[in-house]
């Protein structure tokens, strides 16, 4: 139940961490869209105001204007209109071009007029004035005194006429003023809309930060610049005066101020995914390394257990045999050097398991830990073959060797070479039935050596053969005693073989034998490196079995120069010369 606990909660937690970024990535999407629509409504409401501004602007400088002919055309003095006005016009009122007032019955009382040549034009103007101009004037509904505006086009042509009625001694008068909408255009609108440069607070002047121009209903160009049709392009119909006509102001910068909010929002959503997706990939490699450090101590657990169980039964053993040779319970020469092979053979078994341990620590420590030197792959291939061959026959199981002549040279750590082949024979050795044959073969292969085991044993399955080089992992299978439990052993030796490969630049697998071949061959590299010196030695069909700890180089004179063969008697290189070999047991050398 304890060991449940923490991959409940990292089960539990990776999907909720990985929810909580993805309403983190949501509120934080629509934030960014919420801030980037304020900005956008703050550009827009500046500009409105803006515009709303010079529209005003316009309307105040023509009720001005119709403020001081209200005060000048008094009923009570029409006689002297034209002199009360025309000496301050230019000056007072500079878009009214002409004044008239009229009675009740419509009849003009009084008219004066700024154009000094155009008397036809203006006595066109009180024609359509008196014939349609008046109609569409709202004269029934008007209070007296109260300043009204007519704007519209008449054959054609443009008007503005300032309207209000006022009484005088029981009479009511209509005053209208006509503005010069020419004259407004060229003189009123570039005064008040050419913005002069607005200093800053370095000195220098800078140009206005917004283009403005007025259009007609239909959108016809009265006066400015074409305006593009943008984002932040905005229209506003003047108030009172020149309501037919409509003020548009769009910022100098619209294009690049879109185009700023567009790159931000598109930063901001872009950085805003990539946190997202780090948030989440961190989540899942911690959930990963959480998941992997688990398994990696559950193994080490049982790695633990697996050593002390494969420490305590060989020592149990030489400690029983020990004490029944101490006690001299043991008469028999044959039991007394029986039972000293066998407490050889277990401190040999624990030598080898605490060998072990202490390379595993030192693949712990990493690459620095080898000692590379310029070196023989065959030689030391040869040397660690000879090295297990009595344990293989104690076990009936013939250790056959096949090196190829001319194998290049490499800078390799020898020990460690040795240490790799052991440990892949070692395992062999764990599944091969009796009587069969293990194959130890190295050769070239792309530039390298090509370093072999061929066992017959059950063979692995594919799926688990990446697996099989993790530490501890211990792979249940078909053993010599044809029992399905895992077979003993620390778990520690084919990842051992794994990181000697790959420190020294290779790398390490395993395949199933070729054909119906039982078995698998468990396969490293090493690359070389040209050398003048090289392996040379005879040539064997065959390779057979190793029946001594050093093997000398030889050669056949029969045969054409071939592999380096181990064989039955120790001899190298010849088919039927065996010499008789010193039975005397190899031991592993201080580096071994």
């Amino acid at each position: 139940m304890s060991r449940r606990r923490p991959r409940l909660r990292v089960f539990v937690l990776l999907p909720l961490v990985i929810a909580a970024v993805g309403v983190l990535a949501y509120f934080t999407f629509r934030a960014t869209l919420q801030i980037d629509t304020l900005r956008q409504q703050s550009v827009l409401e500046a500009t409105l105001a803006l515009a709303t501004e010079k529209a005003n602007r316009v309307d105040r400088q023509i009720i001005d204007q119709d403020n001081v002919v209200m005060a000048i055309a008094d009923p009570a003095r029409l006689d002297e209109l034209t002199e009360r006005w025309l000496p301050t016009a230019q000056r007072e009122t500079p878009s009214v071009r002409a004044i008239l007032v009229l009675d009740e019955s419509r009849t003009v009382l009084a008219f004066t007029s700024r154009a000094s040549s155009a008397f036809g034009d203006e006595e066109a103007f009180r024609r359509m004035l008196v014939s349609r101009a008046l109609g569409d004037m709202d004269l029934a509904t008007q209070p007296p005194d109260e300043l009204r505006h007519l704007h519209r086009e008449y054959a054609g042509q443009s008007y503005l006429l300032s309207y209000w009625q006022r009484v005088h001694e029981g009479h009511k008068y209509l005053v209208i003023a006509r503005h010069d909408i020419g004259r407004i255009v060229r003189e009123t609108l570039p005064m008040l809309y050419n913005e002069p440069s607005s200093p800053t607070h370095d000195g220098p002047r800078t140009s206005a930060a917004s283009r403005v121009n007025v259009v007609d209903e239909e959108g016809r160009l009265i006066y400015g610049p074409s305006l593009g049709i943008g984002e932040f392009t905005v229209s506003v119909r003047f108030p009172t005066t020149l309501y037919n006509w409509r003020v548009q102001v769009s910022p100098l910068a619209s294009e690049e101020i879109a185009s700023r909010i567009q790159n931000r929002r598109l930063l901001e959503i872009t950085m805003m995914s990539l946190s997202c997706i780090v948030i989440v990939a961190a989540a899942i490699a911690i959930f990963l390394a959480s998941e992997k450090d688990r398994r990696i101590s559950a193994l080490k657990s049982e790695f633990v257990a697996n050593v002390s169980h494969e420490l305590k039964t060989p020592l149990a053993l030489v400690r029983m045999f020990a004490e029944m040779l101490q006690s001299g319970r043991v008469p028999s020469p044959t039991k007394q050097k029986e039972y000293l092979d066998i407490i050889v053979r277990e401190s040999e078994r624990l030598s080898a398991l605490i060998e072990n341990v202490l390379d595993f620590a030192r693949l712990e420590r990493g690459r620095d830990s080898y000692e590379f030197s310029e070196g023989d792959v065959g030689e030391t291939v040869t040397r660690a073959a000879n090295v297990y061959r009595y344990r293989t026959e104690r076990e009936g199981v013939q250790l056959l060797l096949d090196v190829e002549p001319r194998l290049p040279h490499a800078r390799i750590d020898e020990r460690a070479i040795q240490l790799a082949v052991v440990n892949l024979v070692d395992n062999a050795l764990k599944y091969a039935p009796d009587g069969k044959e293990i194959l130890v073969r190295a050769r070239n292969a792309e530039g390298g050596v090509r370093i072999d085991v061929v066992d017959q044993g059950p063979g692995v399955a594919p799926e688990d053969r990446r697996r099989i080089f993790e530490r501890f992992v211990r792979l249940t299978g078909s053993r010599k005693d044809d029992t399905n439990s895992p077979v003993r052993g620390s778990g520690i030796g084919l990842a051992l073989v794994k990181h000697i490969a790959e420190s020294h630049g290779g790398r390490a697998w395993v395949e199933g034998n070729p054909g119906t071949r039982p078995g698998s061959t468990f396969s490293f590299t090493i690359p070389g490196r040209p050398s003048a010196a090289f392996h040379v030695g005879a040539t064997h069909t065959e390779p057979q079995e190793i029946a001594q700890d050093h093997i000398g180089p030889g050669r056949d004179p029969g045969r054409a120069p071939g592999r380096i063969v181990g064989n039955a008697d120790g001899s190298v290189g010849k088919e039927t010369g065996r010499s008789q070999s010193s039975p005397t047991s190899p031991q592993l050398d201080s580096e071994a």
